[in-house]
This record gives structure tokens, sequence and C-alpha cells, in this order.
């Protein structure tokens, strides 16, 4: 190495690139299943980088509170945060929460006895949850032979397992690859699923994209072994040379006019089944969501640029992709689907709440799920959810409102937020 430097320039990680070629395009691949990635927060690591233009909102309380008095006459005393009422319908689903469990795949941090004890506390929770892409074409469905623990029918029994009567409800999530596996027809024909189905609490949901990488599909690491019974259906590619392999999905080509025909198809196919859309942030997100919605989708989710949790290229997570204030603000402009669904890097109660009033029904947890599953796999996310619901009961409260569906964008306010009614 020669002694040629360059102040105030990635000098190391442009040594990483000419040392590792286009494996440093990537995360070091020792890390996959053991590290989640996704945006970082801007101001920890980054100072001097532009700050997450969710956080920078204010949650603005307002002097003159007419629903408070309206509670108050309704209750004859005092309200106070106890008397929000969370109880929200997310995509046709009852849910304890304005929160559900977002799409979790073949990912390996998502497999194993991690993915079943997360599955089993969000049915204990009665939150609906997304059982994302890839699982049945990597790991099998689980009626043959499978590891039941990595299988999707493993976690839908997991799940179903702990669900009370009149909660939750489980969206499994198709990509190209697994459509060519007959996914949901898996699912719709299942006797497992079949309660779920009987009491409305099963959707399909088209993935036509994800906040972690938009324009990509799915992305994995395996070894040389377990790429070799997969290269019919995927795409390998040897980046890592060391054994390793990445394996790539396809994302899929859909216009206007293949997603009005996807969903219709949808919904003729699979009659009882709610049907769920999954929207990268992309530029034309808000005419995406009105297409979808259109054609008869019972939720929109919306995964803003900082969403992620198994792999994705480096250069994607803060550089590719909508920040998901800046995708509410064009779905609020253009007008929001009746039911909204948004995730990226949802962990604590003020950024629930801002997208709650930005116009979402509901916000999904995908990292802090499995973090807090991982620190507790037998209660750590059920303790988290009760966190979560405080502050949210709290901050809901403090607005003077008690539902979340009584929010609207008067109740956050920045400068740097066009169109905002609140000002100065």
């Amino acid at each position: 190495m020669s002694d040629l430097s360059a102040p105030g320039f990635p000098e190391e990680e442009v040594r990483r690139r000419a040392r590792a070629g286009a494996a440093a395009a990537f995360p070091p691949p020792g890390e996959y299943g053991r590290v989640l990635f996704g945006a970082e927060q801007r101001g920890d690591r980054y100072p001097d980088a532009e700050r997450d233009p969710l956080d920078a909102l204010r949650i603005v309380p307002p002097v003159f509170m007419p629903q408070r008095l309206a509670r108050l006459i309704d209750l004859g005393r005092e309200p106070d945060y106890r008397d929000v009422e969370l109880d929200t319908d997310i995509g046709g689903f009852g849910s304890s929460l304005p929160v559900y469990v977002s799409a979790l795949g073949s990912t390996r941090a998502a497999g194993g006895d991690l993915g079943l004890a997360l599955s089993r506390q969000a049915g204990a929770l009665g939150l609906p949850m997304v059982i994302g892409e890839n699982v049945v074409p990597v790991n099998g469905y689980g009626r043959l032979g499978e590891a039941a623990d990595r299988a999707l029918l493993g976690r839908l029994r997991a799940y179903a397992g702990e669900l009370p009567d009149g909660r939750g409800g489980v969206a499994v999530q198709q990509s190209t690859e697994d459509a060519d596996a007959e996914v949901w027809n898996l699912v719709y024909s299942d006797p497992a699923a079949l309660p779920l189905l009987e009491t409305g609490r099963l959707a399909f949901e088209l993935k036509v994209g994800q906040g972690a990488k938009p324009g990509l599909g799915g992305m994995t690491v395996l070894d040389a072994e377990a790429a070799a019974g997969l290269g019919h259906r995927y795409g390998l590619d040897e980046v890592f040379g060391d054994g390793r392999v990445l394996r790539s999905s396809t994302p899929g080509t859909f216009t206007a006019e293949i997603l009005r025909q996807q969903i219709r198809l949808m919904r003729n196919n699979f009659p009882r089944a709610r049907v769920w859309v999954k929207l990268h942030p992309g530029r034309d997100v808000a005419e995406a969501a009105r297409v979808a919605a259109g054609a008869g989708a019972d939720a929109v989710t919306v995964d803003g640029a900082e969403g992620g949790t198994g792999w994705a290229p480096g250069v994607f997570p803060g550089q590719v992709g909508l920040p998901l204030a800046e995708c509410l603000r064009r779905l609020a402009v253009a007008g929001p689907p009746p039911c909204l669904l948004v995730s990226g890097r949802i962990w604590e109660g003020g950024r629930a709440v801002k997208s709650l009033a930005l116009g979402a029904r509901a916000v999904g947890l995908g990292r802090a799920a499995l973090l807090a599953t991982a620190e507790d796999p037998r209660a750590g996310l059920i303790r988290f959810a009760e966190c979560l619901a405080l502050e949210i009961r709290m901050l809901v409260s403090a607005l003077g409102k008690y539902a979340p569906t009584a929010l609207d964008r008067d109740d956050v306010w920045s400068r740097d937020f066009p169109g905002n009614t609140v000002t100065a």
C-alpha cells in the first residue's frame, strides 16, 4: 500500500473496494444472519448528514381541546392517557394496536427458533403479521419433511396457536419465485390455514418492492452447498470469492395495468382472502397506491427507504428511495388509500404517532420486532409492545385525542415539511 492519502475523502472505503472488488458493494458476508441492515439514524454516526425528516417533525398539542371535552362528558370525569383506545382495523384484521409485524422472509435472521418465537409473541399480542417472500422456495412449505422451524407452515402454526379470538391475522407475501412455487395456492388449500380463512384473518400480499433496496428483489447469502440446490430458481453470483454466494430474487415487472390485473386476479382466485399490496418508496408511490386501492386492495403498505432487516448492497439504504416522511407527504397530497400501512425504522411511539398523523392506519415493526424477540424469546416482543402502546397512548392523549384515527396533519410540525397547516 502506498503512502498516498486523500484527507476529507472516504479513503478507507475506496481502499476496501480496491482490495475486495465487487464483494465490497455489500457488508461483510460474515455479518449475514447476525446483523440487521437498514438506513442508519442520521446525526449519530454521521453528525453532519441530513437528519431523518420524520424524526425532525415535532408533535404539537393544541391549547384548546374539544375532543377532550367530548371525552370528559362521555366519561363523566377528566380523561387521561389510559382512556385512549388503540384497537385498530388493519387491512380487514382487528388489532390490539395500530401496529403490525412487517414482512420477514427467508433471511437467516428471521429463521429458526427466533422466527417461531416472534410468531408466537405476535400472535399472543393479537398483532397482524406478514410472512415474507421466498420462505417456501428456499426452506419449503413444511409438509414434505422440511425443517419445521424454517418452513412457512411452522411460522403459521406458531402464530395461530397463540392468537386470541377476533384479533390479528396473517398476510402471506408472494414474489415472482413464490408465484412459481404456487405459495398462495398451497396456503389457501391448507387445512392448517382454514381457521384463519374461515374467520377472515388470512391475507395475501403482493410484493411490488421493499424499502431496503427499491427496484431490486430479495437477497441473501448462502454457502455453496445450499446455493447449488437453488440455481434453477434464483440468480446466483459468486461475488464474495470465499465460497459464499449471493442469492438474488427477481424484482418483478409492473405497470399500472399489470398491477390492476394482478389484484383482480387475486380477488378472483382467492375470494376469501384479503388482498394487501406492498410498495417500495418510489417517486411515483402515490400513483401506485392509488392504482392498488382503486383495484380493490384491502391494504396498501409503503416501505420507506429507512426499512430493512435482511441483506442489501451498502449503497442502497442511505441513497436509494424516498424517506418515509416524503412518501407520506406525497400520499397526503394525492389522497392516501383508505388503509395505508407504513414501515421504516419504527421503534418508538413518537415516530409511530407522526406516521399515523400523516395518514397511516398502522405502522410496521421489522428490525425492532426481531431485536426485541432476540432479547427475550419468551416475552421480549410482548414487553416491547407494552412500552410502545404506553408511549402512543400518552402522545395521543397529549394531543387531546383518544383514538389513533383521530390524528391528523395539524398534530405535527416542522419548518421543513411543506404544506403543513401548523405555523411557527
